[in-house]
């Protein structure tokens, strides 16, 4: 199977489309035009400057620096997470830290050494391309997962203290929202899981048909990552509640920060 080269003309051309987006944003009031081209112009410059990195990263391939650039991701992350749900970066930037490289890590060892079976688990073709698939995906249900669990409590704090009142155990009362806010992280990717193939073709499984794999061989390796996503998300949401858990309270048990 060939693949067919994309010049930089032919993805200026999409540009085209984006006018009438423009046009008709003007004429209805959507103020989102500088921010949607201030977002294709930096995501241009993000994956240049990334692609350029990665192409040196590929070539060199060094086990230290491919660890580095996982690490680096990690802290990018955990900054964006802080950031999204509105935390104190200096209380939660090591614990939310630990809960991404702890599950991405073993997961992805794992993933390396017997899934793709891969001579060497550092190899920066496998680390870092599955790697960002699963923190991609681990950030988002981490953000969602958060946010639900803090706005969860805020709007039902009559409840929340309630339950403190009876039970006495902060673990308990917090019960029902911790169940609440992993299902919310959780349920996208079930959702996805369960329609994959029928409603869309995801992006792994397309990049490497696009590639010249056989579809077969793409199919499997979308298999084995939506598995492993599901798991990194699963885990990762759970100790994102759990190491930031203690920071969230003050002595009286009542969550003071975001």
């Amino acid at each position: 199977m060939n693949v067919h080269e994309v010049s930089y003309f032919s993805i200026l051309s999409l540009v085209f489309f984006i006018i009438p987006i423009i046009i008709i944003n003007y004429k209805l009031g959507i103020n989102i035009n500088k921010k949607m081209l201030f977002s294709i112009i930096r995501m241009v410059i993000q994956l240049t400057l990334v692609g350029l990195f990665l192409q040196y990263l590929f070539d060199f391939n060094n086990p230290y620096l491919n660890f580095c650039y996982l690490v680096f991701m990690i802290f990018v992350a955990s900054f964006s997470t802080i950031k999204s749900c509105d935390l104190n970066i200096k209380r939660m930037i090591i614990p939310l830290f630990l809960s991404f490289i702890i599950p991405n890590v073993i997961v992805l060892m794992f993933f390396n050494a017997f899934v793709v079976r891969t001579n060497n688990v550092f190899n920066a073709q496998y680390m870092i391309t599955i790697a960002g698939m699963l923190l991609g995906n681990n950030l988002s249900g981490n953000i969602i997962c958060i946010n639900n669990f803090h706005n969860s409590i805020r709007e039902n704090k009559e409840e929340y203290y309630y339950f403190l009142s009876i039970s006495g155990n902060k673990i308990e009362a917090l019960k029902p929202y911790f169940k609440n806010a992993i299902l919310s992280s959780v349920n996208p990717t079930i959702a996805s899981i369960e329609t994959i193939g029928l409603v869309s073709l995801p992006g792994m499984m397309t990049g490497q048909i696009l590639g010249g794999a056989i579809p077969l061989t793409a199919i499997k390796y979308q298999i084995a990552i939506m598995i492993a996503i599901l798991i990194v998300r699963y885990f990762g949401s759970i100790l994102a509640l759990i190491l930031t858990g203690s920071k969230m309270f003050d002595e009286y048990d009542i969550l003071t920060i975001r």
